[in-house]
């Protein structure tokens, strides 16, 4: 057995997994330590192209934090994976540098094809099998959403598109709450981002659907009224599809004072949940329509890429 750590750095949060790995044809992950820290790092990237300095300072703030725990929980390997908000800044080799030194070992940036793996294999590791079905893991990011179809023997087709709560937030989202006209522009950017995707990913053959990251889960807790964040309430879901929409779509029309008194939302989520609502309500209606309805319902799962970068490396 041997005891990893993982850190998923996104567009909006940056987590932590210290985990111990049982070894064998299908390795399992005994969780030590699993932690999320909004820290916005992807703030105006969308817009500017570049990181903000005070998004960059919060982040290896947390990055610090999560060094001393990995010291002190004595995890032998370390895999920092970057995604889509440092693949998009043009001044990523200071925040590299940053990472670097904090840790001691070199953070990846990842292409969005290897996010989709990574995605897919931590989803697929506690999950029940569907065998030869070909399922689709949905990713849904602050910066980009990954679309990976596969199956019992792994990845057949994956595409990442530049769509994700806090991008869609910040270039279309912008009033409290959102205007008709605003949602029918993000819609628009959703639309044609799964019909690239589609080009690439055969939506159509899709059997079954698992939503995975922080948007998704956090609509789950939603839809299912909890009294606060439960993970292992979330985790394995399965809701029917209208359930969902209209989720969805109450999350999208709240104000964001209405957002934050929901017992179970995150505060780095208050703002941008509303956008990570239109996506998967968008994402979940064209699944609909391409499998001719045959998509009724939807999964969430709360092991996600994070479980797939510990796995990785085991």
């Amino acid at each position: 057995m041997s005891r990893v750590a993982a850190i998923d750095c996104g567009t909006n949060s940056i987590r932590l997994l210290i985990a111990d790995v049982q070894p064998g044809a299908t390795p399992r992950l005994t969780d030590i330590v699993r932690e999320m820290r909004v820290v916005r790092l992807g703030q105006g990237v969308d817009a500017t192209g570049e990181f903000a300095q005070e998004a960059l300072d919060r982040t290896l703030a947390a990055t610090a934090d999560f060094a001393e725990l990995i010291r002190r929980h004595g995890a032998r390997k370390v895999r920092f994976v970057a995604t889509s908000a440092t693949r998009d800044a043009r001044n990523r080799q200071v925040f590299i540098d940053g990472v670097r030194e904090l840790l001691g070992v070199e953070p990846e940036v990842i292409t969005g094809d290897e996010e989709a793996a990574l995605s897919f294999a931590g989803a697929g590791s506690v999950l029940p099998s569907r065998g030869q079905d070909p399922v689709l893991v949905v990713d849904l990011g602050g910066g980009s959403t990954e679309f990976v179809l596969g199956n019992a023997d792994g990845v057949t087709a994956a595409f990442s598109v530049d769509v994700g709560c806090v991008r869609m937030t910040e270039r279309h989202l912008r009033d409290d709450p959102p205007t008709a006209a605003q949602i029918a522009a993000a819609e628009a950017d959703v639309d044609a981002a799964i019909s690239e995707a589609a080009k690439t990913v055969p939506l159509d053959r899709t059997t079954a659907v698992v939503g995975v990251a922080g948007s998704v889960t956090t609509i789950t807790a939603h839809a299912l009224d909890l009294p606060e964040y439960l993970p292992q309430a979330i985790h394995g879901t399965e809701l029917p599809l209208e359930h969902v929409r209209r989720a969805c779509t109450e999350l999208l029309e709240m104000s964001r004072a209405e957002r934050a008194a929901l017992p179970y939302m995150h505060p780095g989520r208050v703002d941008v949940i509303g956008a990570g609502g239109l996506v998967w309500r968008r994402v979940l209606e064209r699944l609909a329509e391409v499998t001719e309805g045959r998509i009724t319902t939807a999964v969430t799962s709360e092991h996600d890429i994070l479980d797939g970068i510990a796995l990785s490396i085991s």
